[in-house]
């Protein structure tokens, strides 16, 4: 079922609401729907681009614009963007994520909803942050990501970010579930970390959900299937 009206000039230009699958990258999202389009039209090229990145571990909305539509993407990214984040309390990763296992743990006694509560306040409005060695961001022409995974350190500058809304949703047995609203550009796999340390212990996301862009949310999104099987049917 198509949950809202997609412009079918795509190469003329139009704008998709897709949910990322799990394990797959950004640039595989794309690629797919470029391939798709090309294939189903005969074209010999079409511009096809996204409006933020999200890491391979993450699911949760993408929007993919096409043709003039990509002109747009700045405006998009710009926009105040909401996840789900679901954090593992008392031990920590190199990539604050999955990708990489567990190099620390740390004690999780002392941790109470009252000590959240409190630690999340902190993060509230605009904050200072470091994004992670294993992030995309470039240093001296390469990817951070290609220095940490030859342990390699480099110098990442923090960055301004601004966190309008961070509530708890849950917190069960050193998982801890929070709703994060968010300006452009927010690491969450960093927010996470910088939780961890606030409670006096550490953290790594295990799981994450982009639910919101701007005035765009899931509910609105297809599945990359679905809009393929759309697409066989024009």
């Amino acid at each position: 079922m198509i949950k809202f009206e997609v412009d079918q000039d795509f190469q003329g230009g139009s704008f998709i609401l897709l949910n990322k699958p799990y394990e797959w990258t950004s640039f595989d999202l794309v690629n797919k729907v470029k391939f798709k389009i090309k294939h189903k039209y005969n074209l010999k090229k079409i511009k096809v681009g996204h409006a933020g990145t999200l890491d391979p571990l993450a699911t949760g909305l993408m929007i993919v614009c096409t043709g003039k539509y990509t002109k747009q993407i700045d405006t998009y990214q710009a926009q105040v963007k909401e996840y789900i984040a679901t954090l593992k309390l008392g031990s920590t990763t190199p990539s604050f994520d999955l990708e990489t296992e567990v190099d620390e743990t740390y004690p999780t006694e002392h941790i109470d909803r009252a000590l959240i509560d409190e630690a999340l306040k902190g993060f509230l409005g605009e904050i200072k942050q470091r994004p992670p060695a294993y992030s995309a961001i470039k240093i001296d022409g390469k990817r951070a990501y290609e220095y940490a995974r030859k342990g390699l350190d480099v110098e990442i500058k923090e960055k301004i970010l601004v966190i309008d809304e961070i509530e708890v949703l849950s917190f069960e047995n050193d998982v801890l579930k929070i709703r994060v609203v968010c300006s452009k550009g927010t690491y969450i796999r960093a927010l996470a970390r910088d939780i961890g340390i606030q409670l006096n212990s550490g953290a790594h996301l295990i799981a994450l959900e982009r639910t919101r862009i701007g005035e765009y949310n899931t509910d609105q999104a297809l599945e990359i299937e679905d809009f393929m099987s759309y697409l066989e049917n024009l």
